[in-house]
């Protein structure tokens, strides 16, 4: 359960009213704080992007990390995965500092998931879930056969393993997205019958369903949670889909600005007014009886001076 002094946080404004910490995952009876965000702030040159924020997740919790275009998702989820380093505050994994942690070790751990993955080859889906075992080898080091089994492996969780043959370059973009969450699988390097024998693993995604169509979205979404409960994997997800994030999400984390307008649970977390103030727009918010989660319909846009311009 998240504690914010026995009420969801919210903040019409977006600025400081939020708890330190924010305990996400706890509903799942885990108590391990995973990953900390402990007030970060982060600005390109003398560009703030991000402002004081905080957050907590628990091995094992699946967050979405949600706001409109330039609210700084990409940015934090960046910060989140070492990309970028804070400007103040800390980005903490399992007790240590980010910056402290070797980046062999830290990708052992952590994998990120990009929007869109561009090669300068045509690569096989093999090959490309290989790429993951690259934290795992020594300078000149070529992969062998357990980092072929464990590839393999991956490709098998998310549901690939028919194109491992296949060229990269040809898979639509659903097939690709899949195949790059099993090269993140890979880099782990543990199958889900493992899970709880090595440190816990954090899966972060950048809007992993742009430009899909609705059927690769629903693939996406159920290749998502299934990770999330067999693997125990942590997921931390960016997304301005509103509707992809309550079929995947179990807390939220609402972006504006920079700042954190809101967060907790989903179900808490997103109505009309938290909608409204996040996006601009009149929103019917209810729980849908045959998809089991929230579900978001827009209404009407209202007028707004300028964008955030947030990256």
């Amino acid at each position: 359960m998240i504690s914010l002094h026995e009420s969801p946080i919210y903040s019409t404004t977006g600025t400081k009213r939020f708890l330190d910490f924010l305990r996400l995952g706890e509903a799942r009876s885990l108590e391990c704080k995973l990953l900390q965000v402990a007030n970060v702030s982060f600005a390109y040159d003398k560009h703030l992007v991000l402002n004081d924020v905080s957050f907590e997740l628990a091995s094992g919790g699946l967050l979405g990390i949600l706001g409109p275009n330039g609210s700084g998702k990409t940015t934090l989820l960046r910060l989140l995965g070492g990309l970028l380093c804070p400007t103040t505050g800390q980005v903490v994994l399992d007790g240590s500092d980010l910056d402290s942690i070797p980046k062999a070790g830290l990708a052992k751990r952590m994998a990120m998931v990009p929007q869109e993955t561009y090669l300068a080859f045509d690569y096989s889906v093999l090959e490309v879930a290989l790429m993951g075992r690259y934290p795992h080898l020594q300078t000149f080091e070529v992969e062998g056969p357990e980092d072929v089994e464990l590839a393999r492996a991956a490709l098998t969780e998310t549901g690939t393993a028919d194109l491992e043959q296949r060229s990269f370059m040809t898979l639509s973009g659903g097939e690709k997205q899949r195949v790059v969450i099993a090269s993140a699988l890979a880099q782990f390097g543990r199958r889900a019958a493992d899970a709880g024998r090595r440190p816990s693993e954090v899966l972060l995604l950048d809007e992993p369903t742009a430009s899909l169509d609705l059927g690769y979205q629903l693939d996406i979404a159920s290749t998502i949670r299934r990770l999330n409960k067999d693997r125990s994997t942590a997921v931390v997800v960016s997304t301005h889909d509103l509707n992809f994030a309550t079929s995947v999400c179990d807390y939220v984390v609402l972006l504006r600005q920079g700042c954190v307008l809101a967060a907790g649970p989903i179900h808490e977390i997103l109505r009309p007014d938290t909608v409204k103030d996040l996006y601009d727009v009149d929103a019917v918010v209810e729980q849908h009886a045959v998809a089991g989660h929230l579900t978001i319909t827009p209404l009407a846009r209202r007028a707004t001076d300028a964008p955030d311009g947030h990256r």
